[in-house]
């Protein structure tokens, strides 16, 4: 038996997508590390894989991220 066993961080009333299990969450049911939140409401956090792509999508193309002239992030 565990001395110190990890709990999942979060709130009830809270949602968040699980990366592992590929759903939605509310409150702490995975750890941090295995999940994107916490969102405002259950239909926000079904599209967090969504919102996520849109948001990479426009640091990639933001044109203060290729300012420098020389570096560019790893693809």
């Amino acid at each position: 038996m565990a001395l110190f066993k990890k709990r999942a961080s979060g709130k009830p009333g809270e949602w968040y997508y699980c990366l592992e299990h590929k759903k939605v969450e509310e409150g702490p049911e995975c750890p941090a590390k295995n999940r994107f939140g916490p969102y405002a409401s259950r239909e926000e956090a079904s599209h967090a894989m969504e919102t996520a792509r849109e948001r990479n999508l426009e640091w990639e193309t933001d044109p203060k991220w290729h300012d420098k002239g020389g570096a560019t992030p790893e693809e």
